[in-house]
């Protein structure tokens, strides 16, 4: 199988340029018309002579899967099933709202990390996804030109793809890539012990699946918190300034008689003391097989007006793509896998 050229960084093109006798203004035109044209063969790059076009088709191709299904909410979301080049399925959830249009991204076919309340964790885990077919996910959907936001909120942890996130983020944000800003992008992550290597090498915002703020509570439901300590990771976030553009975040699943206690608003307090967030609650979102059961909407009212009383910016983040298995927790392609 010949090489992707989409998923491949500018150093990473300069030096297959070198190595097939081609210059460097050779290298910047081959971006320029993968990230920047967005074409699908190599025989579009008119401006490369038609010798170097064919030394590059001998080991590559430009690279794209496009998606074999979509699925469309009530809500105006829209479900992607993308195949992998290991034979799996994965999912992306493109989720439009007035002037936003966002779209959610998978970094793994399935996850390894068990979280009892998501439907990817049932799945099981098949294999991380290339740069390339991370990027694909952005420029095979037909609202492409429309999004303003990426979020690695999909299929997988991220960090468990450091490599390859943080390679795709690059494309996204180079001049030489996409060229957007780290504003528009944000990763959400259970919590690994590299996620240092992560704020160091990027400028994205971070999001934290954080669930329940007992350590030993939150191991019952995330089983990763017994070896990468959630307070620890915290501590390392401390570490970094979130007081400019680039802004942290905490998701937090509701469960009835799990975390929504009094208790709960106290551990929570203590652990974000001197950190300026944001704390998103969340709906949960039922899914076959699991005993836990979402918080009342009144008593999600009563947590958000008692952490913002503690100075802690709250908000109810809206469900959206329910309807579809779309919504937080829901992507699985289990049946195709």
């Amino acid at each position: 199988m010949k090489e992707w050229l989409i998923g491949k960084t500018l150093r990473e093109i300069s030096d297959i340029a070198v190595d097939c006798s081609m210059t460097k203004f050779t290298s910047n035109q081959i971006v320029k018309w993968i990230y920047g044209k967005r074409i699908a063969g190599i025989n579009e790059m008119s401006d490369i002579s038609a010798k170097n076009r064919a030394i590059l088709e001998e080991r590559f191709v430009v690279g794209r899967l496009g998606y074999s299904d979509v699925q469309v909410s009530s809500d105006g979301t829209k479900k992607y099933l993308f195949p992998t080049l290991q034979g799996k399925y994965i999912e992306s959830a493109y989720i439009p709202d007035k002037d936003r249009a966002t779209l959610c991204v998978s970094s793994q076919a399935g996850c390894k990390m068990g979280c009892k309340f998501c439907m990817t964790a049932r799945q099981g885990f098949q294999h991380n996804l290339t740069a390339g077919e991370i990027v694909n996910q952005i420029i095979s959907i037909p609202e492409s030109d429309k999004l303003t936001n990426v979020v690695y909120m999909g299929m997988g942890e991220p960090l468990d793809n450091l490599e390859q996130v943080i390679k795709s983020i690059d494309i996204i944000t180079s001049e030489w890539g996409f060229g957007w800003s780290p504003s528009r992008i944000t990763l959400s992550t259970i919590g690994l012990n590299n996620i240092e290597e992560f704020l160091t090498r990027t400028k994205v915002h971070l999001a934290v699946s954080l669930h329940n703020p007992v350590p030993e509570e939150r191991a019952d439901l995330m089983p990763l918190q017994r070896t990468c300590d959630i307070r620890k990771i915290i501590d390392i976030i401390k570490k970094y300034d979130f007081t400019g553009q680039r802004r942290v975040s905490f998701e937090y699943i509701m469960f009835r008689g799990i975390n929504d206690t009094h208790r709960h608003i106290k551990e929570i307090t203590r652990l974000m003391s001197g950190l300026k967030c944001r704390f998103n609650l969340i709906r949960f979102h039922a899914i076959p097989e699991c005993d836990l059961e979402g918080s009342s909407y009144d008593n999600m009212l009563k947590f958000r007006d008692a952490l913002s009383a503690k100075g802690i910016t709250t908000t109810i983040r809206s469900s959206r793509g329910e309807d579809i298995f779309a919504a937080c927790g829901m992507l699985s392609t289990v049946k195709k896998n």
